[in-house]
């Protein structure tokens, strides 16, 4: 984190962990006013690489599954990059600024993916590097989100992934249960623009913006789940993730064949647990009556205002639509309930 962007935020009451800020003294009450009222966050538990050269734009349309000729001044894109087996090893954002593509996505995964991509480099023009402390980056959500940004930035991305650009700064609208917007900016204005919001908005912690990730039905992967999934599995295609006309890429054959052959057994949903213990990528979905046989995997939690965790799953289309109790860890474990999607399956 850039160490002055790092002092306004401790002068403004953060508390920081490894990746960034936990919350501001009152976690309770930010992950509350997250799902019902005006928020922003410091979003430094993300992490930016920077692809540049020549080459850059046909490199990443060989290796992401989303068509990165899309991907311009005007627009942004959700993306994800497999291994051969079609197996997701990152879900990133794709934005463009100057002459350089940026990836954002968690910090814990920005190491494996630059050694990963750079695997495939080899004679083209292309330069990959970590550049989380290019921008300061900050989320804003809330019914008046895109009113208190309308007066900070003349002009605002319209509709979902777009984006606008000036000299300072890049704006993106994310999805969202509201409004939703991120931006890459200077330390300066990035001063300007949380003093402006700390009138009218909330500033929330890491905790809370993934609630609301959560609530949005957006998937990320993180170490623990690095490998499980194919892109369908997370509902990567439902979210404007994956383009099945773009041509080749790593494990495109795969997912081709999983889109146009083969029948998609598992998927992602939304769910609740009441569990004091938090989750973590990876564990493990159990029905009550196999103790031995896992139906799921998590693939993100936060906690809920109201107690318990919010959760992101992977599970059997059988186990989940079908009567039998779903827990979390083991076969007695905590009880998962199954909440709504904002956006709904194919098949319905």
């Amino acid at each position: 984190m850039i160490s002055e962007w790092k002092e306004f935020l401790t002068n403004a009451g953060a508390e920081f962990n490894d990746t960034g800020v936990v919350h501001y003294g009152n976690p309770r009450r930010e992950l509350s006013v997250a799902i019902t009222g005006n928020v922003f966050a410091d979003l430094s538990h993300y992490g930016l690489i920077s692809v540049h050269g020549d080459d850059a734009e046909t490199f990443l349309q060989g290796q992401f599954t989303n068509d990165i000729r899309q991907v311009d001044d005007k627009h942004s894109q959700l993306s994800g990059f497999c291994n051969a087996k079609g197996r997701l090893l990152a879900i990133f954002r794709i934005f463009r600024s100057g002459d350089s593509y940026y990836l954002c996505l968690p910090s814990e995964m920005i190491e494996a993916l630059i050694s990963r991509l750079r695997m495939f480099v080899l004679r083209s023009n292309v330069t990959l590097e970590e550049a989380s402390d290019t921008f300061v980056h900050l989320g804003i959500s809330g019914a008046d989100a895109e009113q208190e940004l309308g007066k900070f930035a003349s002009t605002l991305p319209e509709d979902v992934n777009d984006a606008v650009h000036d000299t300072t700064q890049t704006l993106i609208r994310i999805p969202g249960i509201h409004p939703s917007f991120e931006i890459f900016t200077t330390v300066d204005k990035a001063k300007q623009l949380w003093n402006n919001l700390n009138v009218q908005s909330a500033p929330i912690g890491a905790d809370a913006w993934q609630l609301l990730d959560i609530q949005a039905g957006i998937p990320m992967i993180y170490p623990g789940t690095a490998e499980a999934f194919v892109p369908q599995m997370t509902n990567l295609q439902l979210i404007d993730g994956v383009n099945f006309k773009k041509g080749c890429y790593t494990g495109q054959e795969i997912v081709a064949r999983m889109q146009y052959l083969g029948k998609l057994k598992r998927r992602m949903y939304r769910a609740r647990i009441g569990s004091e213990q938090r989750p973590q990528p990876g564990d493990e979905v159990f029905t009550g009556d196999d103790p031995q046989q896992s139906t799921g995997t998590l693939v993100s939690a936060a906690p809920h205002p109201d107690g318990g965790f919010a959760l992101l799953l992977v599970l059997q289309i059988g186990s989940a639509e079908g009567d039998k109790d779903l827990h979390l860890g083991s076969a007695d474990g905590p009880l998962i309930q199954l909440e709504h999607l904002p956006y709904p399956f194919p098949d319905e």
